[in-house]
Order: structure tokens, then C-alpha cells, then sequence
């Protein structure tokens, strides 16, 4: 009987951690509904994936008030409704790249580590004054950034592997009369960091999507291998 018991738990725990990993769709904040109290959102239409990993002892692009941040560059070749971004560490058993997903180096060389996560921290800024893809290479390092979101933990996303919901998400709707959050054509980039302050290590995804297609957007981790198309 105990031991029915315990293998009854054992199954139990394996299902709740493999649920903890499933990763829904994204929907977007226009167009949201209310139906019987609960919130509907119409996934947004174009969806870009990255999947990354950060090793253990990686130079940060930047510290910034303490925290070791790093970037993926984005390239909005034209003005957004709304913009929305999320990220997941570990990257979950059930998603995988596919061949028009942007997968870096480090990720392929650490697929089999499937055990290495952070708490994600993750914001989203806005170059001032690049609004060609010709200007990014050159001026993307020495650029001012005007910060348009941030977000730490959000109660959408799934629980890390420890079961807390760490991950994070973000919502953007562009506002014309605010120049801050006005989704314009230029350069963005994503930072992303842990909470508390010390090192970021293991695998991750990053999401950003948008509910029209945008034609034309590019990432990178290197704003120089943002090119003219």
C-alpha cells in the first residue's frame, strides 16, 4: 500500500513539474475580452522566438546598478499597435527551435543542460535617434536608450522548476501622445537579468510579438549584424 502511495506521488510531482514547463500561446492586450470574468486575447499574429543560453561566468554587456545585464538587439523596421514580450529560463521540455527561430551558439552547444535557470528581470528600451537600419552598426553602442517597460514576475507565466512564478511578461500599447511608450519604426532591445543581484546562467527564451505582421524585423545579439535588407 506504501508503496502505492509513494509511486502515486512520485507520478503526481513529474506531472505538476511537467506542467510547470508548458509554455502557452502569447495573446495580445488589443482586442482583449471579458467573458464570465475571465480575460481572452487573441494571440498575436506575428511571433518571433529566441532561445538562448548564458554560461556560467559571461561577461555582461553591461552592469547596471549592480545587475549583469544582457541584450538581444531588435530592429522594428515600421510603427507598432502594440508590442509584447516574455521570457522563460529554463527553456521548456516541450518547446524546441525551429528553422525560423533565432537560436544562438551557446544555446546549441547547451542543449543536453536542461537544468540551469535563472529568475528573470527583463525591460525593453528604445534607441534615441536611430531610425535607419544603415545608422544601427555605428551608433547602436554609443546610442542613449529611453526605457519604454520593465517587468520582473508575472502571474501568467508558468512557475520555474522550484515553483515560483519568476518568469517574466510585458505588454506594450503604443500611445501616440506619450512619446515614451510610441511604438515607432528604430531600434529596441531587450535587456534581461536576474532579480537579485549576482550571476545569470542557464538556458532561456525570450518571445516578442505583435498582433500585424512587421515586416522586416531582425535580431541579434551584436547590433552590427543588424543589416539593410
Amino acid at each position: 500500500m506504501k508503496k502505492n502511495v509513494l509511486a502515486g506521488l512520485v507520478c503526481l510531482a513529474i506531472g505538476m513539474s511537467a506542467s510547470a514547463q508548458k509554455l502557452g500561446s502569447f495573446g495580445a492586450d488589443l482586442a482583449k475580452k471579458s467573458v464570465m470574468g475571465k480575460e481572452i486575447r487573441v494571440p498575436y499574429t506575428d511571433m518571433i522566438s529566441y532561445y538562448g543560453f548564458i554560461k556560467p561566468g559571461s561577461k555582461p554587456d553591461e552592469v547596471k546598478g549592480g545587475k549583469k545585464m544582457y541584450y538581444i538587439y531588435v530592429w522594428v523596421p515600421v510603427a507598432a499597435p502594440e508590442i509584447g514580450v516574455r521570457m522563460i529560463s529554463p527553456v521548456p521540455d516541450s518547446m524546441k527551435p525551429s528553422d525560423k527561430d533565432y537560436v544562438s551558439a551557446d544555446y546549441t552547444a547547451n542543449a543536453s543542460n536542461t537544468t540551469s535557470f535563472f529568475d528573470t528581470w527583463i525591460t525593453l528600451e528604445r534607441a534615441d535617434g536611430i531610425f535607419k537600419v544603415e545608422d544601427v552598426a555605428g551608433k547602436a553602442k554609443s546610442a542613449s536608450w529611453t526605457k519604454i517597460e520593465v517587468n520582473d514576475d508575472s502571474s501568467e507565466m508558468p512557475a520555474n522548476p522550484k515553483g515560483s512564478k519568476y518568469n517574466s511578461l510585458m505588454r506594450i500599447t503604443s500611445e501616440v501622445s506619450n512619446p515614451t511608450k510610441s511604438l515607432v519604426m528604430g531600434l529596441y532591445r531587450i535587456g534581461f537579468t536576474t532579480y537579485k543581484t549576482g550571476e545569470v546562467e542557464g538556458s532561456f527564451l525570450a518571445q516578442l510579438g505583435a498582433p500585424v505582421k512587421l515586416p522586416g524585423v531582425q535580431v541579434a545579439v551584436n547590433p552590427a549584424d543588424i543589416k539593410k535588407m
